[in-house]
């Protein structure tokens, strides 16, 4: 039998539920917001409900947006000849702190992982070998393939690097992967900018 209130493990239980917390954490989590004044918790509840309900996936790269097409798309001043491949929109979210990048993303929303039964199907790889069809004879193209430098990271590099090389394109299309810089098993999210930094000024040709 528990001896808190069911509403505290029920709670509690939501928060076990989040990526990287474990139960002292979802306790103490669970307690703060009881201790809290209602206005927070209320604040809380609006927010999580809002993004329920006002953010939408982009219809082109992938990312978040609040229409269908996000900011990055949306902007002008863009280059659509490069387009940074990466896991997650969170990750677009770190690269974009770096500063300087001007070309656009696509999300693939993971990585190939036969143990997790994720395959190519799964992921927003067809969409992009379709935004590189369409991309016009002799234009200059680069594709980074910024995944996570896992073993799942880079079989989904090799992965869609063959992908686009199979294209019957006239376009040049250069495929960079992200350069040094970052360690084996090391997530975006987490990197500093200084690391992200000299990791897109080292992408190399794959």
């Amino acid at each position: 039998m528990s001896i808190l209130p069911k509403a505290i493990t029920d709670l509690t239980n939501s928060f076990e539920r989040l990526p990287g917390i474990g139960p002292k954490s979802a306790n103490r989590l669970a307690f703060y917001l009881m201790n809290a004044p209602r206005t927070f918790g209320e604040e809380m509840a609006r927010n999580l409900l809002r993004v329920k309900d006002e953010v939408k996936i982009c219809q082109k790269c992938f990312g978040v947006a609040e229409k269908d097409r996000c900011e990055i798309c949306s902007d002008e001043k863009r280059s659509e000849k490069i387009i940074c491949v990466v896991e997650r929109a969170i990750d677009v979210v770190a690269l974009e702190k770096v500063g300087g990048y001007k070309g656009v993303y696509h999300v693939l929303g993971g990585v190939i992982n036969p143990l997790d039964h994720v395959g190519p199907e799964e992921l927003k790889i067809e969409e992009l070998i379709n935004r590189v069809e369409v991309i016009k004879k002799g234009e200059k193209v680069e594709i980074i393939l910024a995944m996570n430098p896992t073993m799942e990271g880079e079989a989904t590099a090799l992965y869609i690097k063959k992908k686009i090389e199979n294209l019957n394109s006239k376009a040049e299309i250069k495929i960079t992967r992200i350069g040094s810089g970052l360690p084996i098993g090391a997530d975006l999210e987490f990197a500093d900018q200084i690391t992200l930094s000299r990791a897109m000024d080292g992408r190399r040709e794959l």
